[in-house]
């Protein structure tokens, strides 16, 4: 008889593992208890917190290094952030008055300090800077682990032979970033929480590094003993404990340690192309052989500068990546802020739900001093190669026209090259119009993320509805063959970019559709054009 246990998490990394469960010691991030020190010791102590707060900084800064090789530039922005705020002079002197003031120790300050700080963030309405309370709670462990007063920052509570997970599922009630990195490809097989979401730090570090990771199971430690075998899947969210001998032959494992790298042919009359942030990740879409960039995420350039770029900016950017790909397709994606994507440096006022606010198209056309600038950087790069611009979170036909005529007058009086124009299919509504807009436009992709969001009416980031959030219904789908329909009448292509395009079991059906190309993270355009190649030749399997 099976001793199976069967639990339904949130998938947030791709891929499949098994191995025995480590569970990582949560009970290590409790306050740091006062203890008072003599008048006199004052100044040791100051110099104590200080010492470590450098260390600190110092390893924050070797860390964004490291991601910045291995992830990409716009992961290793998430460490830039936490490394400012450790050096942030305000914070500082708030530690060493509290050792002053109360005559107690370095740890006590550091942790009061913190605290406050993180309080005040959480209480803020905006909703980008309440989540960045996460980095405070981050970094008050790093801070407290440099005075000493912890323990090993991976520590499993039954057995410690799997110390730091090594080749162990880790299980653990949140991952932070730093917690992720520590855990590398080769030492982790897989990881499940309890809390955590597909955008979280920790789930985008995760899916970077090919860990397969499931969020969103209640009371995880005590339903998964320390050292059993568990099987993780994170394409479908299922965690498996004691797998029976069919459980495993249904679940072969796909996690990087067996990603196919080889097949760099293309895949005739379907292209796979890359995802980019950063005008730096076109080099890693090359060496993958990608056939093009898919999406190119233009607002990630200012999110990782902490500003709006000038127009000169940006165009020696959006030039350079053009360069780069050598008259391979390109598709620059407007500046697209909103929902998610958080923007401080355009200081937008707090809105009650961002995801169905002033983002997308509404932003950039109540923000023309913000489109213009980009519009003109896209068509002075057009010189360097054909620039095809996606216009994103358009609702319907009346909106893509006032959105490109306002393109067309910012850019008015410049020579350029070829620009064409293309709408993103991610909002009901502007399926519901696809024959016109496609007759309009040079072009569509479909963004199967948003899409499926707004179709079932799920917030994807909310572990108590995220599970509607899935592809396969069967509505889904029949929203996307209408659009390929759409397309295929109007002579248009239609590519998509989300998630399904990088998950090897959905691109046989897209194929059917008549979907002309995908685009995926970079680490996945190998495994999915061999799954698109192996469908060509009529064998039905993904990797």
């Amino acid at each position: 008889m099976s001793n199976e246990q069967r639990f339904r998490g949130i998938p947030v990394s791709g891929g499949v593992a098994v191995a025995r469960a480590c569970l990582l010691n949560e009970y290590r991030h409790s306050d740091a208890e006062p203890r008072a020190i003599a008048r006199e010791e004052i100044p040791r102590e100051q110099q104590r917190l200080h010492t470590a707060l450098d260390r600190v900084a110092q390893r924050l800064g070797q860390v964004k290094e490291q991601v910045a090789a291995r992830l990409g530039t716009a992961e290793a922005e998430i460490f830039v952030a936490q490394k400012l705020i450790v050096e942030d002079v305000s914070l500082r002197t708030a530690m060493d008055e509290i050792i002053a003031r109360e005559a107690c120790n370095a740890e006590a300050a550091a942790a009061s300090a913190l605290d406050a700080f993180e309080r005040r963030l959480r209480a803020v309405e905006d909703e980008y800077l309440s989540a960045r309370a996460s980095d405070i709670t981050e970094i008050k462990r790093c801070v407290l682990d440099a005075l000493g007063s912890m323990n090993p920052l991976l520590r499993c509570e039954g057995q410690d032979s799997c110390e730091h997970g090594r080749n162990r599922v880790v299980v653990a009630l949140e991952l932070t970033p730093a917690m992720t990195l520590e855990l590398d490809a080769e030492q982790a097989r897989a990881f499940v929480t309890e809390r955590g979401g597909r955008t979280s730090h920790a789930a985008i570090l995760a899916r970077a590094l090919g860990i397969p990771a499931v969020t969103g199971i209640p009371r995880v430690h005590e339903q998964i003993p320390c050292g059993t075998t568990v099987l993780v899947n994170g394409d479908t969210g299922e965690v498996v404990t004691s797998p029976s001998a069919n459980t495993l032959a249904r679940h072969p494992v796909t996690s990087r340690a067996r990603t196919v790298t080889a097949g760099d042919e293309p895949v005739e009359s379907f292209a796979v192309m890359a995802n980019i942030n950063l005008s730096s990740d076109a080099g890693a879409a090359l060496e993958v052989k990608a056939e093009g960039i898919g999406l190119y995420r233009t607002e990630f350039e200012c999110i990782a500068a902490g500003r709006l770029l000038t127009e000169d900016e940006q165009y020696e950017r959006y030039a350079a990546v053009l360069a780069h790909m050598k008259g391979r397709p390109v598709y620059f994606r407007l500046l697209d802020v909103g929902g998610d994507k958080r923007a401080p440096f355009l200081d937008l006022p707090p809105e009650e739900n961002p995801y169905l606010g002033c983002r997308g198209a509404r932003f950039l056309l109540a923000r023309p001093d913000v489109l213009a600038p980009q519009a003109r950087a896209l068509v002075r790069a057009s010189r360097h190669g054909v620039v095809n611009v996606i216009h994103p979170m358009i609702v319907d036909f009346d909106q893509f026209i006032a959105l490109k005529n306002l393109f067309s007058e910012s850019a008015s009086g410049l020579q350029g090259g070829t620009v064409r124009h293309g709408i993103m299919f991610e909002v009901p509504s502007a399926c519901l119009q696809a024959a016109a807009l496609l007759e309009e436009a040079d072009f569509a992709t479909i963004g199967s993320n948003d899409l499926i969001q707004y179709l079932f009416v799920v917030d994807r980031d909310n572990e108590a509805v995220a599970r509607d959030y899935t592809p396969d219904r069967p509505v889904f789908w029949d929203v996307l063959r209408a659009l390929a329909d759409a397309a295929r009448a109007a002579g248009k292509p239609l590519s998509l970019c989300g998630e399904i395009g990088g998950d090897p079991r959905y691109i046989s059906r897209l194929m059917d559709l008549g979907i002309t190309s995908v685009s995926a993270s970079v680490r996945l355009v190998a495994r999915v054009r061999t799954a698109a190649r192996n469908y060509r030749a009529g064998n039905n399997y993904t990797i």
